[in-house]
């Protein structure tokens, strides 16, 4: 028989402090955009929907993080590449024309400037979720 407690590294440790990043992660995203949309979209809503977006890739990866089986572990990984994706290229935008996403309260969004506003998290949670994954491709696999 197998020990199955040792095969499960994913809810304990290091993988269990990634998925409350991301749900913390989630709840910003989403809370943020959503009042921003309601309250005031017409000031900027290339960036709130862009948060928006955020939020439910987030949301996604958290799900995905959390669900054993070998399905789970692709759409974890394809969410978590979509993250890296965005936050490089909207931070990398907001950094060559200051003018896309001012760095003023209301009018950002949460990949600018590669998530300074977030503490440089969603540049680092990418990365970290990725290798992460790849350290448990045989956990996600066993259970299935």
């Amino acid at each position: 028989m197998t020990d199955i407690t040792s095969a499960r590294p994913k809810t304990s440790g290091a993988g269990r402090t990634l998925i409350v990043f991301y749900f913390i992660m989630t709840i910003a995203a989403l809370a943020r955009s959503v009042f921003e949309i309601v309250a005031h979209f017409q000031v900027a809503p290339v960036a709130y929907v862009l948060s928006l977006f955020s939020g439910v890739v987030y949301l996604i990866a958290t799900i995905a993080l959390l669900t054993p089986g070998r399905p789970a572990f692709r759409v974890a990984q394809v969410a978590i590449t979509i993250e890296l994706v965005g936050v490089l290229l909207v931070g990398t935008l907001s950094v060559i024309d200051f003018s896309l996403f001012p760095f003023s309260g209301d009018r950002g969004t949460v990949w600018a400037y590669y998530g300074l506003e977030y503490l440089l998290i969603p540049l680092a949670l990418p990365i970290l979720g990725l290798l992460f994954l790849r350290s448990q491709r045989a956990v996600f696999a066993q259970e299935a």
